[in-house]
């Protein structure tokens, strides 16, 4: 079974219902997307108690949020050490999730509830707050739109001014609904995804909505060493400034600048 089947049985489930008729088999089978193995460039301190759910770098500053109620933070962390420079706290009792830095601000999603907010950059005090429908898992940004993920298949691009929906792109693999997008970054005109519970990234073409390309993080879950079935894959930031590369896990102890094979990004 290949790493694509095995991703599509994971998350997809059967195609059709128990009693459905199985679709007519098309004359060409789509090609499955290319499945690669990052190579890994350097190894970096992790906060071991970061439930990691957003990561990015602005600036050439690297910012970081995590989970959890009562636990959740918003911090600027420093890249060589892993200490935090300075945090700003979610307020109490929401489970905070995906952040993206628009301008000046930091924007963040809470899991349940619909409220975001919005934090000054790079102070991260709290200047407003937005909201939005359903679950809120992750953000990242094409310079156009924020695009938001709330673990379906369907991304939400918004109106950075106003924060409203201005279209929706289904995602799929093959053709079949893709779920469980979680982290996101947009790198060299490609949404980046972790697939949650897996050690999977997936490249999704913001055109189409299909997956491009399926990156392997297994070999990094397993340096990582950690035990808890929580502790999964996520965590995605691209300097754009430099064009590295970094990923990391809820939990991991280590974050890790990563390239593609032959030094691409697709």
């Amino acid at each position: 079974m290949t790493l694509v089947s095995i991703l599509l049985a994971l998350l997809l489930g059967a195609s059709a219902a128990p009693h459905q008729a199985a679709p007519a088999p098309t004359a060409v089978a789509p090609a499955p997307p290319p499945v690669v193995r990052p190579e890994l460039v350097h190894a970096y301190p992790h906060e071991r108690t970061a439930f990691t759910e957003g990561l990015l770098i602005a600036d050439s500053v690297l910012y970081e949020s995590t989970g959890r109620e009562g636990e959740s933070v918003i911090r600027q962390v420093d890249l060589p050490t892993g200490r935090t420079v300075r945090q700003a706290v979610v307020p109490d009792g929401l489970f905070g999730e995906g952040i993206v830095a628009w301008g000046r601000e930091l924007r963040s999603v809470t899991w349940h509830g619909g409220r975001g907010f919005r934090w000054s950059r790079p102070a991260l005090k709290r200047t407003g707050e937005w909201r939005y429908q359903g679950e809120g898992w992750a953000m990242t940004d094409d310079g156009h739109h924020i695009i938001l993920s709330d673990g379906t298949p369907r991304l939400r691009f918004l109106d950075p001014e106003t924060m409203r929906v201005a279209r929706t792109l289904d995602v799929s693999v093959n053709g079949r609904p893709l779920k469980y997008l979680n982290e996101l970054e947009y790198i060299d005109g490609r949404i980046w995804a972790n697939v949650w519970m897996t050690p999977y990234i997936v490249q999704i073409d913001p055109a189409t909505g299909q997956v491009s390309g399926v990156i392997d993080l297994s070999a990094l879950v397993a340096r990582a060493g950690v035990t808890d079935r929580d502790s999964v894959a996520n965590g995605i930031a691209f300097d754009r400034a430099k064009h590295r590369i970094f990923v990391t896990g809820k939990n991991w102890p280590e974050l890790y600048e990563i390239r593609l094979p032959g030094g691409t990004a697709r």
